[in-house]
């Protein structure tokens, strides 16, 4: 180590302080100076956010929606404050809302009549049904906005599972077919990607052959790759009728104990055509998601789950938390861990907070 070098690591300055006892003030040493102050860096607003590592930005965002059947309705979800169920006229209006605020992307979930329901989610590809339907009125109101479908039964089950039910085990090549007829009429109706939720395997490899044999070249697929059998996806399930009638997803969803797998199941994805990959839920999953994104170039999304909305707004009704404060943290934590895009309740708060 050169004099130089020496010099600049070891302080030759003592550092003082005030003897309270001393009405003087007198300055006693105690310790080399310190070099390194890194509150230097902290001092003031602008420059804390000059040299902010992560900034949470509303084109991060991704906003789910909830669309239901009828006119003019719009349905609280009660584990859900703020959210809705909304029919198609006044969904587009929130979805005008949300363009206008900056969002530029949507994420479609339907909540489906039971007498529409079956084993085998035939209204899944119904090219009529409520999705497609609902993709085609919105490219047509807000053509610029990014549609995101949802693929998978559960909204369509009469079992509420994601796949095809039979002797109380869920099919998983049989269920496959089934969410590539629902992919194909989701991209014939102008979504702009199509989200398997499923975790059904070879499912992403499936869809991408489908469409691209139908000449769907340009529509992407966001995988729901790293999907765990979480209990953070209850106010979900109230919002869409979708819980299942027996058991659970533990067969096909993956275990909230295992990362390593996740890494296998993102690998498969991608090799399969996966355009994005996403971890879900993410407040529990930070580790996955920022090891998922050490592993890939690919877009990484987190999905801000139904639960995860919840509780922040159970505290904040009780006055235990500062809701503003606790969504920007727990939004910016997951842009931290690596996620690239967030799907989130708070998408819309969110813009207006970043807006002021």
């Amino acid at each position: 180590m050169s004099l130089t070098e020496t010099s600049r690591l070891t302080p030759q300055t003592p550092l003082t302080e005030i003897d309270p006892a001393d009405s003087g003030h007198q300055a006693k040493s105690t310790m080399p100076a310190i070099v390194h102050r890194p509150r230097r860096l902290r001092r003031t607003e602008t420059l804390r956010r000059m040299v902010r590592e992560n900034s949470l930005r509303v084109k991060d965002l991704i906003y789910p929606l909830f669309v239901m059947e009828g006119e003019k309705q719009q349905q609280s979800v009660p584990s859900m404050p703020g959210c809705y169920r909304y029919t198609l006229d006044l969904l587009l209006d929130e979805v005008k809302q949300a363009y206008e605020l900056g969002i530029g992307a949507i994420a479609l979930f339907p909540l489906i009549p039971h007498d529409q329901k079956d084993n085998v989610g035939t209204e899944s590809y119904n090219p009529d049904g409520l999705i497609p339907r609902s993709v085609r009125a919105i490219k047509q109101a807000v053509p610029n906005i990014l549609v995101f479908t949802d693929v998978a039964l559960d909204p369509y089950s009469s079992e509420g599972h994601d796949g095809i039910v039979q002797d109380g085990k869920i099919l998983n090549d049989e269920t496959v077919a089934v969410l590539v007829k629902q992919a194909l009429v989701q991209a014939e109706a102008g979504a702009d990607f199509v989200a398997p939720s499923d975790m059904m395997d070879g499912r992403v490899g499936a869809i991408r052959r489908a469409l691209d044999a139908e000449g769907w070249i340009n529509v992407g697929i966001l995988a729901y790759s790293a999907k765990y059998a979480s209990a953070y996806y209850g106010p979900f399930r109230d919002a869409l009728d979708s819980a299942p009638k027996f058991g659970d997803k533990k067969t096909y969803q993956m275990d909230a104990a295992n990362a390593k797998e996740a890494i296998k199941e993102v690998e498969l994805d991608i090799a399969e055509g996966a355009d994005i990959v996403m971890v879900k839920p993410a407040l529990a999953y930070m580790d996955v998601i920022y090891q998922i994104k050490q592993h890939t170039n690919l877009p990484v999304a987190a999905y801000n789950v139904s639960g995860e909305y919840a509780m922040i707004k159970a505290a904040a009704q009780q006055g235990w938390i500062d809701e503003k404060k606790v969504i920007l943290e727990t939004l910016t934590s997951m842009k931290r861990a690596g996620a690239d895009l967030i799907l989130t309740y708070f998408a819309k708060d969110v813009a207006l907070m970043l807006q002021s």
